[in-house]
């Protein structure tokens, strides 16, 4: 782990796993490359900012506009919305998580879990500020372990514990980039025949009724109780994303496509053809903690190649 500061003097960590090593003769040298997954994680709102593959391959977008400065969120890489998703009453848009500094937790409380073997991860630490307290009086503890494996696949582990003396309640989405060829060349597997509420139509519920999410215009819907994993294909690039969750019974799907891209000052105006936010999310039923009680959200990302999402993929789909 490696932890660096950017240009604002905001700490960032940096992870690689080592996976695999290759050596090349060249005039009478033994020349060693090391190729290796890693991703950035920015202490300013939590917030992975760059996912890549051995390859050196980015597979996050980030705007080439976006802001990269307190107290404006960054466009690109995977935000944490919370304590809500969207706007509503006084709180900002999509909540404070992503707009705070948060710290690492050195000795975090030990969290149960068999898959630590060959992972390198960070442990991060939220707590509500005397502002935040004003606009959502509500204490907590919101730890995020964020680990890479050996094979380069992107774990986020989220615990949210209510050290408050009464309940409260909280919506939650990683509102996750990814990196596309074009995205008239992405469809979505695995959210066929849901209900979503399109947040184009003050979100009104529909049924989805294609075999696959294509896109050919702007898209915002929330997909109701979705499976816990689905895969986004990305055709030009031969490369799929295998999306797995635990707690977080909801996905968003988002692409702003030209016009709206046209009108946000932080997304350049034919960006929207590079990106697709794909979240795992709890939205339509808010989690409530009772005073003590800790809720656990889990993300991971995979990346394959799409000879994978053949048989093997249905297999994979067909297990959920």
């Amino acid at each position: 782990m490696e932890v660096t500061k950017d240009w604002n003097g905001i700490e960032q960590v940096v992870l690689r796993v080592p996976r695999g090593a290759s050596a090349r003769v060249r005039c009478h040298c033994l020349l060693c490359s090391l190729a290796v997954a890693a991703f950035d994680i920015s202490l300013h709102g939590g917030q992975v900012i760059s996912w890549r593959n051995e390859r050196g391959e980015e597979l996050l977008f980030t705007s080439s506009k976006a802001i990269f400065k307190p107290p404006k969120a960054m466009r690109g890489g995977i935000p944490i919305c919370f304590p809500q998703f969207g706007k509503c009453g006084g709180l900002e848009q999509h909540g404070f998580a992503r707009n705070k500094i948060w710290s690492i937790e050195r000795d975090p409380p030990a969290l149960k879990t068999d898959d630590n073997d060959g992972k390198v991860s960070v442990d991060l630490l939220l707590k509500p500020s005397d502002d935040d307290l004003k606009c959502w009086p509500h204490c907590f503890e919101f730890r995020l372990k964020v680990s890479l494996s050996i094979d380069g696949d992107l774990t986020m582990i989220s615990r949210i514990r209510n050290i408050n003396g009464k309940a409260f309640s909280f919506s939650i989405a990683y509102h996750t980039y990814l990196s596309v060829s074009d995205i008239s060349e992405v469809r979505i597997e695995g959210l066929e025949t849901l209900d979503y509420l399109d947040n184009l139509h003050q979100r009104e519920r529909f049924t989805e009724q294609g075999d696959a999410i294509t896109f050919e215009t702007e898209v915002d819907r929330i997909y109701l109780s979705a499976p816990s994993v689905i895969a986004v294909l990305d055709h030009e690039k031969k490369r799929t994303f295998i999306i797995k969750k635990g707690g977080l019974p909801d996905v968003v799907v988002w692409n702003p496509w030209e016009k709206k891209a046209k009108s946000m000052a932080d997304l350049g105006d034919d960006e929207y053809k590079q990106m697709l936010c794909v979240d795992a999310a709890a939205i339509e039923r808010s989690i409530t903690l009772k005073p003590g009680e800790e809720w656990t959200g889990r993300l991971e990302l995979s990346e394959v190649a799409s000879s994978y999402c053949s048989d093997q993929l249905d297999h994979l789909l067909g297990v959920m």
